[in-house]
């Protein structure tokens, strides 16, 4: 039995707000009870201590203004067991008689205060009760000799009392501010992601547009991913762009050897002679590898027009390890084609920032429109040297008929030839070299050669300095 699928929860904007704003809410309101309530303990202590302090204060001045003879006296014990203040224990001693009534072993004081002194408060503990008891010490007026100290303590449980009513009055208006505070955060978050609601409208009104959509009413904290996404919608411009140049390229390219392999082949099945058929064939295989070499060279275009590679999926290249090995790859190939390939370059370590498969089509389309314009029997050359400002510079020079002066601006341009050359091609080998070198930062100069012909020089910048050797 399959089981029902639980989809994930979506996270909510509104939620996430309201969760950072709700909790910490939640624990100022536990904190400020905390702090209520220490605070109407800390009131209730001083009010219940001066009371203890003139309770202690007005019995031993009305026991010391009796006539004493060793033994309170009716009246005076009465006032002390019938403690109208509240008050638990109590203690009275003479300094003559000693100890003259008491409800309780009430620890004294670690000092009993002076004749006349103010009262002394202080803790005590009296089984499992925890007591405050203040102490005065005070001389007898019927008997100058003599002099009574009189304790009275009380419990705790008042001051506790007290301070929970004040807690329970203070939570509830509290409470009451904090839900109207809630309530008030619960509807300037709603209202406050409304702001939002124009650029939804606005994308949801498209089609197929890719024009950014920050604008003037798009908030501050949202403005990042509204940049974010119009720099997305410039990324997808650019490839549509090179996906719409690719085919309109390929259909201008391929259109005239497609022409003619549709030429070929009605002219062979017209005159099905063995002379005409192979004649025709051979100028189908022309037209093929003219087709297959236009559509490589559209394809190397397309990944050189591409948007630039990041910074951190290149590496340091050394060329004087890397072009002698390219070079080397095209000997062959130039001795098929009757030109004489060499490379010429020192045995210093020359660094550049680049990428290895990119650079290495860079030289290819470099050697092969060198080879292919220069014609049979002539030189080509590869160059590699250093500059003075640390970068790099690499050149291909051949000695053929070279390019006039005027036309020598117009050489990157996708699908220009040169009117005088007659050997075929795409127009579209320095266009990739160009869109490569751009990529890395390099700047292509297009001069006449030593001996006539063409020299085209790539000059790479230095590398950053903070980037390790390559090992």
């Amino acid at each position: 039995m399959n089981r029902p699928r639980i989809r994930p929860r979506r996270p909510s904007l509104r939620r996430r707000l309201l969760l950072a704003l709700l909790v910490p809410v939640g624990v100022l309101l536990l904190l400020d009870a905390l702090l209520t309530y220490g605070v109407a303990l800390t009131y209730a202590n001083r009010v219940h201590d001066r009371d203890l302090s003139n309770d202690a204060l007005t019995l031993a001045t009305m026991l010391g203004n009796d006539r004493f003879d060793g033994e309170l006296t009716p009246q005076a014990r009465f006032l002390l067991e019938y403690d109208p203040g509240g008050h638990s224990y109590f203690t009275v001693s003479s300094a003559r008689h000693g100890l003259l009534a008491s409800n309780g072993q009430l620890p004294q004081p670690a000092q009993v205060p002076a004749i006349g002194a103010r009262p002394t408060l202080y803790d005590a503990q009296l089984a499992k009760h925890a007591l405050r008891a203040a102490t005065v010490h005070i001389a007898m007026r019927s008997d100058p000799g003599d002099s009574l100290v009189v304790t009275v303590a009380e419990t705790l449980h008042d001051r506790y009392q007290q301070a929970r009513e004040i807690l329970l009055l203070a939570s509830v208006t509290q409470t009451l501010l904090i839900a109207g505070v809630l309530s008030l955060v619960w509807f300037g978050v709603g209202r406050g992601l409304h702001v939002l609601d124009p650029l939804t409208a606005r994308l949801a009104a498209r089609t197929d547009e890719l024009t950014p959509i920050d604008g003037s009413d798009v908030p501050l904290e949202i403005r990042p991913l509204t940049q974010t996404i119009d720099a997305l919608f410039g990324r997808l411009r650019g490839m549509l762009i090179l996906h719409d140049r690719f085919i309109a390229d390929a259909a201008h390219q391929l259109r005239t050897p497609l022409t003619g392999l549709s030429l070929h082949v009605e002219h062979a099945m017209a005159n099905p002679q063995p002379e005409i058929v192979a004649d025709a064939l051979l100028h189908i295989q022309r037209l093929v590898r003219r087709a297959a070499r236009t559509s490589a060279q559209l394809l190397a275009l397309t990944r050189a027009q591409a948007p630039s590679l990041e910074t951190g999926e290149r590496t340091l290249l050394d060329l004087a390890r890397f072009i002698p090995e390219a070079v080397s790859e095209r000997v062959h190939e130039a001795i098929r084609a009757g030109v004489d390939l060499g490379y010429e370059g020192g045995g210093q370590a020359l660094l550049v920032l680049g990428d290895a498969a990119s650079l290495h089509d860079l030289l290819d389309n470099l050697i092969d429109n060198a080879v292919r314009y220069a014609g049979r029997g002539s030189t080509v050359t590869v160059r590699l040297a250093a500059r003075a400002d640390g970068g790099a510079s690499l050149s291909v020079e051949d000695n053929g008929p070279g390019v006039p002066a005027e036309l020598l601006p117009r050489l990157s341009e996708r699908f220009f030839r040169a009117a005088s050359n007659n050997e075929e091609g795409s127009g579209l080998g320095l266009a990739i070299v160009q869109r490569i070198a751009e990529r890395h930062h390099a700047d292509v100069v297009y001069r006449p050669g030593e001996s006539r012909g063409l020299c085209v020089e790539v000059r790479f910048p230095a590398p950053p300095a903070i980037l390790d050797r390559p090992a």
